[in-house]
């Protein structure tokens, strides 16, 4: 009898965890929608509910806060620069070639989604410990591999090129989490479009900087840490 029961209860389980994974789909889609289109700092939760005809509650139902949403927003983001840096790395070239290949897919993709940087800002300062309470373990685990599908082609690329003697690189992955970290202030530098530097000693000034500009510093940049010659 209790076989019988467990065994009509299974579909009903089944269908209750589709509708849950298609509604969380439903919240992610709407999230992104509305950052694309206003922001991150623009939209509010009670915005995201409205927008999938639901309530803060609901919505926390499905998610244990602001920053597991946003966690999993930027997940989709990184998938999608994934697709970009997977077409550099099958176009093939020398790693040096592929090196700046992917860090221009980087910047070009950041600035045409702003979301994508404010979203990994967003959870980048915060103290790990933190992030590891408020964001569920599977959520975690979705936004780590999304962000180890990206530094593997850099470092890949990285390794390819030591191997070969045109970098010089002691640790490859602690280099690519750090390009892939500082890229972001880049990134927000290049959408400020300003420098701030001294004229005259006490008296600051502005200069314009343009994303043409930041792209290359990256570029360079990128290619002198890996002690490869920029020129």
């Amino acid at each position: 009898m209790s076989d019988g029961k467990t065994k009509q209860a299974e579909p009903r389980r089944t269908a209750a965890a589709t509708r849950r994974r298609r509604r969380e789909a439903e919240i992610l889609a709407a999230t992104r929608a509305l950052f694309d289109e206003r922001g991150v700092r623009d939209v509010h939760i009670d915005e995201i509910a409205k927008t999938v005809g639901t309530n803060r509650a609901i919505l926390y139902r499905h998610f244990s806060g602001k920053e597991e949403l946003f966690a999993l927003t930027l997940v989709g983001y990184l998938d999608e620069l994934r697709d970009r840096m997977q077409a550099v790395m099958d176009a093939g070239g020398t790693p040096r070639d592929r090196l700046v290949a992917l860090v221009e897919a980087f910047v070009d993709y950041g600035i045409e989604y702003p979301a994508f940087v404010d979203c990994a800002q967003a959870l980048m300062r915060r103290p790990g410990p933190e992030l590891l309470d408020e964001i569920s373990e599977s959520a975690l685990f979705r936004l780590g591999r999304g962000i180890a599908a990206c530094l593997a082609m850099l470092s890949s690329t990285l390794d390819e090129g030591v191997a070969e003697g045109t970098f010089a690189v002691e640790d490859t992955s602690l280099l690519a989490n750090h390009m892939y970290a500082t890229g972001f202030g880049a990134l927000q530098l290049a959408r400020v479009g300003m420098l701030i530097k001294e004229l005259a000693p006490g008296i600051p000034t502005i200069a314009p900087i343009s994303v043409v500009q930041v792209r290359q510093y990256l570029v360079d940049t990128s290619l002198a840490l890996a002690g490869c010659p920029t020129r």
